[in-house]
C-alpha cells in the first residue's frame, strides 16, 4: 500500500493487540486468529500487533513475524495492518521492519530509541533510515517520556515522504493539540489517550490505537461514530462508562489487566510473559465489577452488551 493511501486509511478504531500465550508463554496462533476475528466482526478499522499492548518488547524477531503473518492473513486485506516495532537501535529496528514487510504489514507503528537517548537529530535520522531501507510507511508510536517527540521535530519528520502518521501516547493531551494544529493536514495524528479519547477526537484526532479499544471494541467504534455524526450527547455518555474501566486498566499492572479484562469477557488469551505477573485476586474481582456493570439503558446499554461478549 503506498504511503499516501495508507495515511487517508489511518482513521477511526484500530485496536492494539494483545499477543495470546500458552501457558508455557509461546504464542497461541489459534486464540490469536480468534481475536482478529472478533476484531473484524467489531467493525474496527485496522489493527496494531506487537506494540506496548502486545508485549512486543518481550517477543523475538521470530515471534513477531510469526504473529504480523497470522493477523495479516486473518485480516485478507479488510484492514490496515500496523507492526508494532520496540527496539533500541536502529540496526534493530531495520531487521525488524525486514521481517515485517515480509510478513505483508501495511505499515510500521514504531516506537522511539529509549535506552540510550539520542538527540533529536538522532531520532530523526532514526526514522529516515528506518524508512529508506525497510521501504514501508511509519506511524511514529511517541510513548517514550525520555525520549519524546515534541511538535517541532514531528515538523521536520512529516517532510519524509514515508512517516505517515503519530500515535500520540503519554496522557499528553498539550502535546496532541499541538501535532493536530501544526501537522494535522500532513500526517494521521491518532490518540493513545485512552481516558480522553472523546474529546481527542472533538479536537480532530483521525482516530485512536488505545488499551481501552482492545477491551471494549464495538463501544470504541460506536463512541468514534457518534462524534463523527455530531452526536456529542452520547459519545459522552460513552465515555463516562469507559472511564473507570480505563483507569482500573491503566492504573494496575498494565498490560496484564487487558488480559484479565479479555478473560472475564470470555476472549482467553493467557498469561503475560514473566516477569509480568497476573492480576492479584482483589484487582480481578473489581475489573470484574466494572466490567459487568449494568448500563443506565437505552441505545448506550445494547451497544455496552455488544461490547461485552464476542461475536
Amino acid at each position: 500500500m503506498e504511503a499516501e493511501e495508507l495515511r487517508r486509511k489511518l482513521r477511526g478504531i484500530i485496536p492494539p493487540m494483545v499477543t495470546p500465550f500458552t501457558a508455557e508463554e509461546e504464542v497461541d496462533e489459534a486464540a490469536l486468529r480468534r481475536e482478529v476475528q472478533f476484531f473484524l466482526g467489531c467493525g474496527v478499522h485496522g489493527l496494531a500487533p506487537t506494540g506496548s499492548t502486545g508485549e512486543g518488547a518481550t517477543l523475538t524477531p521470530e515471534e513477531c513475524e510469526r504473529v504480523w503473518r497470522v493477523v495479516v492473513e486473518e485480516v485478507n486485506g479488510q484492514v490496515p495492518v500496523l507492526a508494532g516495532i520496540i527496539s533500541d537501535s536502529t540496526r534493530e529496528a531495520v531487521a525488524y521492519g525486514q521481517r515485517a514487510r515480509a510478513a505483508g504489514a501495511d505499515a510500521l507503528m514504531v516506537t522511539p530509541i529509549h535506552y540510550y537517548v539520542p538527540t533529536e537529530e538522532g531520532l530523526y535520522r532514526f526514522y529516515r533510515d528506518l524508512g529508506e531501507t525497510v521501504g514501508l510507511p511509519i506511524v511514529i508510536y511517541n510513548v517514550v517520556e525520555k525520549a519524546t517527540v515534541r511538535p517541532e521535530l514531528a515538523q521536520r519528520l512529516a517532510d519524509l515522504p514515508l512517516v505517515v502518521g503519530i500515535k500520540q501516547s503519554g496522557g499528553d493531551m498539550h502535546g496532541l493539540a499541538d501535532m493536530l494544529r501544526l501537522i494535522g493536514d500532513r500526517l494521521a495524528i491518532l490518540t493513545a489517550i485512552d481516558d480522553l479519547l472523546f474529546p481527542s477526537f472533538v479536537l480532530g484526532a483521525q482516530g485512536a490505537i488505545a488499551a481501552i479499544l482492545t477491551v471494549w471494541p464495538q463501544t470504541c467504534v460506536a463512541l468514534w461514530e457518534a462524534v463523527q455524526g455530531g452526536r456529542y450527547d452520547e459519545a459522552r455518555r460513552l465515555h463516562e462508562r469507559l472511564l473507570p474501566l480505563v483507569r482500573a486498566i491503566l492504573g494496575v499492572n498494565f498490560p496484564a489487566a487487558v488480559r484479565a479484562a479479555l478473560e472475564i469477557l470470555g476472549r482467553p488469551v493467557g498469561p503475560p510473559r514473566r516477569p509480568l505477573v497476573p492480576l492479584s485476586p482483589a484487582e480481578r474481582e473489581h475489573l470484574s465489577t466494572l466490567l459487568t456493570a449494568p448500563p443506565g439503558g437505552g441505545r448506550e446499554e445494547a451497544l455496552w452488551s455488544q461490547g461485552l461478549r464476542p461475536r
